[in-house]
């Protein structure tokens, strides 16, 4: 996956985000970008959080709800983003403003990363930055987007799409999954972290992950699966097998296979091998610890086998996504 971003390092200076505010806004995903981009984190005081600003209409609009807003800046202030954030569109039918697609496109050409919550992917596809691209928004409007624009290649039944410089996302709560990965991109792990336990949320659903999940962690009272999560986590440097995680969970192994999936979208194994290289991130940005050691404390046998399973999830090197974090040290 490529990317034609140039955004400076977060230690330079806050990264300029620009949600995008119209008439008759659904507030729920715009609620979750300015929640999580624009309010100054007290957690985080050791690099600049985000500048966050809204930019819509000049005259007042309305929302669902019944609330009125008066968005601070016009769309002209897309023309300095450094990320755009296009919320769930009013209606998947109705083409939205020239003077709105316009100031994408420009904001794209800028050098902008342009994000779409839900079906904000529609605006995305109308403005033409979807066109040959992989993209997916919420299932249910998934036929409409796939018949409306064919030549965007639809990815079904995922939280999000990544294509490096245009990320899209599917319903609601996918906005807060993808939001984490965004600030996991720009920040690392620890401070993706430290935001999910903020929004008292999973720290990370990955984007290939189902977007309906049948089931929650919670079984029934006396046997959870999250707490067998929390016990794994604490021996990610120890083989873990699928029988001691169903004799943690008090469950048979057949059970315990389909309530672990049903609970979480993947595998055992996909699991623990993500989580092994959440914990390779952390160690990365915060020690000088060979990769070697970095391996072993992860739970890998092997560097190569560490190095393989780090670039599939991380889309880069253990290498690279360390020099990332020195440099922003250094700035």
């Amino acid at each position: 996956m490529t990317t034609k971003l140039k955004r400076k390092p977060n230690g330079a200076g806050g990264h300029r985000v620009v949600t995008v505010a119209y008439d008759r806004l659904w507030p729920l995903e715009f609620g979750i970008a300015v929640e999580i981009f624009g309010w100054a984190r007290p957690e985080i005081i050791h690099v600049p959080w985000y500048d966050h600003v809204v930019a819509g209409p000049t005259a007042p609009i309305r929302t669902l709800g019944g609330m009125t807003m008066q968005p601070e800046l016009g769309y002209e202030a897309m023309e300095t983003a450094e990320t755009v954030i296009v919320p769930a569109w009013r209606d998947i039918h109705e083409r939205p403003p020239e003077d709105l697609l316009d100031a994408l496109r420009k904001a794209y050409a800028n050098g902008a990363r342009i994000i779409s919550f839900c079906t904000g992917a529609f605006v995305l596809a109308h403005a033409g930055l979807l066109s040959g691209r992989r993209a997916t928004t919420h299932w249910r409007d998934l036929p409409v987007l796939k018949e409306s624009f064919p030549d965007i290649e639809i990815v079904e039944d995922v939280l999000y799409v990544d294509e490096g410089d245009v990320i899209t996302s599917a319903g609601s709560s996918a906005a807060v999954d993808c939001s984490l990965h965004v600030i996991r991109l720009d920040y690392g792990a620890e401070i993706a972290n430290t935001i999910a336990r903020s929004l008292v949320t999973p720290p990370h659903r990955e984007g290939g992950q189902s977007q309906y999940i049948e089931a929650p962690y919670q079984v029934r009272p006396g046997q959870s699966v999250s707490a067998t999560l929390e016990w794994a986590r604490e021996r990610l440097d120890q083989p873990v097998s699928i029988t001691e995680l169903a004799d943690h969970a008090g469950m048979s192994e057949r059970t315990f296979l389909r309530r672990f999936r049903e609970g979480t979208g993947v595998t055992p194994l996909k699991w623990l091998r993500r989580e092994r290289i959440f914990r390779a991130m952390s160690l990365l940005e915060k020690t000088d610890l060979s990769l070697n050691d970095v391996s072993v404390q992860s739970g890998f046998g092997s560097v190569e086998t560490f190095r393989t399973a780090f670039r599939d999830i991380a889309g880069t090197s253990p290498h690279a996504y360390r020099k990332r974090f020195e440099m922003r040290a250094a700035g």
